[in-house]
C-alpha cells in the first residue's frame, strides 16, 4: 500500500490535499506548497498520521490557524497536519465557582473566550483579539494587554497521553517547554474564575476595538519581534525610521511599526529580508538586538 494511499484510509472524504499552496492557511497570505495536506477530524486519526509519518520516515508539521508564522517559498516537506479539525469545547461552570473548559488543539482563541464569556468565566478576555488556536497559544504562550495562557492554563494533554500541568509547562514570554523538547499537544484545560457576563463581554468589546484602532488590517503574522525587557519593539523600529519601509510587497506597518504586513504577494523571502534589515537598522539606531516572535517553517532565518 502507498503512503499516500494509507492516508486516505484514515481521513475523510476530502480532507488530504497534495501540493497545497500554504498560502492558503497562513494570515500572512505567504507560503509555498505542503507535500501533502491533511485535515484530522479526531485525537484517533491524528494518531494514526502521526505513527504511520514516523514509520515511513516523512516529516511532519502541525499547523492551527496560520498565525504567528511563515512559510518559506520553497513550502514545507512532509505532512502538515491542520489542526482546526480538531474543536471540540467542554465547559463545567457552576454557579459562581471555579469554572473549566477543555478544548481540543484546533478552537480558535476567539471562540474559547467567547464560549468563556458566554459561561459567565472571566480571564481569557484578552484571547478573544489573538488570531490563532489553542495549541499553538499553549506552544507559545500567547498573550495580549498584558495577559498570557499561563495564568489560565491549569493542564495540557498530549498525543502520547501524557498531561502536564500548567505550572510545570515551563511558561515565559512567548515559550514554553513544548517548544524545547517536543510533543504534540492535543487539548488544554483553562481554570477559569466566575464573573458577571455583561462586564466581561464589554472588557472584550474594548479590547477589540483597541485592536482594530491600533493594529494593521493588511495579512500579517501578528506582532513580528518579541518585546525586549522594559522596552517596546514597534517604539524602536519606529524610531529607527522604518515606519513603512519596505523590500519588495512586505512593508513594516504604517499604522504599527511592530508588524511587517503583505500588501499584496508579498514572498517569505522578501518579509525575511526586511525583518534582517529591521533588526540591524534598530541595532545600530538603539543598541538592541530584536528576538522575532514569528516562526519560520521551511527555512533558517538570515541571521542563524
Amino acid at each position: 500500500m502507498t503512503f499516500i494511499k494509507a492516508l486516505r484510509e484514515i481521513l475523510p472524504e476530502g480532507t488530504l490535499r497534495i501540493k497545497e499552496p500554504m498560502a492558503k492557511h497562513t494570515s500572512m497570505k505567504i507560503g509555498g506548497p505542503a507535500d501533502i495536506l491533511a485535515k484530522p477530524a479526531t485525537n484517533e486519526q491524528l494518531k494514526k498520521i502521526h505513527d504511520l509519518c514516523r514509520g515511513n520516515n516523512w516529516p511532519l508539521t502541525l499547523l492551527g490557524e496560520g498565525s504567528n508564522i511563515l512559510v518559506a517559498d520553497e513550502g514545507i516537506r512532509g505532512v502538515v497536519v491542520l489542526t482546526t479539525g480538531l474543536n471540540t469545547l467542554e465547559v463545567t461552570a457552576p454557579p459562581g465557582e471555579i469554572g473549566r473548559i477543555t478544548a481540543s488543539a484546533g478552537v480558535k482563541l476567539a471562540k474559547l473566550a467567547d464560549t468563556a464569556c458566554k459561561n459567565s468565566l472571566q480571564g481569557l478576555e484578552f484571547a478573544q483579539a489573538i488570531p490563532g488556536s489553542v495549541g499553538g497559544a499553549v506552544y507559545m504562550n500567547a498573550g495580549a494587554y498584558g495577559h498570557d495562557i499561563a495564568e489560565v492554563c491549569e493542564s495540557v494533554t498530549f498525543l502520547s497521553g501524557e498531561v502536564i500541568l500548567g505550572k510545570n509547562m515551563g511558561f515565559d514570554y512567548r515559550t514554553s517547554r513544548v517548544q524545547g523538547e517536543g510533543g504534540i499537544i492535543i487539548e488544554a484545560v483553562f481554570r477559569l474564575l466566575p464573573g458577571n457576563p455583561e462586564e466581561i463581554r464589554a472588557t472584550i468589546n474594548i479590547l477589540n476595538n483597541q485592536r482594530r484602532e491600533k493594529q494593521p488590517y493588511e495579512p500579517s503574522v501578528g506582532s513580528t519581534f518579541k518585546r525586549p525587557p522594559g522596552l517596546f519593539a514597534g517604539k524602536l523600529i519606529e524610531d529607527a525610521g522604518l515606519k513603512g519601509f519596505s523590500v519588495g510587497a512586505a512593508q513594516v506597518s504604517e499604522k504599527h511599526a511592530g508588524f511587517v504586513v503583505n500588501k499584496g504577494g508579498a514572498t517569505a523571502d522578501e518579509v525575511c529580508r526586511l525583518m534582517d534589515e529591521v533588526r540591524k537598522r534598530v541595532y545600530k539606531k538603539s543598541g538592541v538586538w530584536l528576538e522575532p516572535e514569528v516562526k519560520i517553517i521551511g527555512r533558517k532565518y538570515p541571521w542563524e
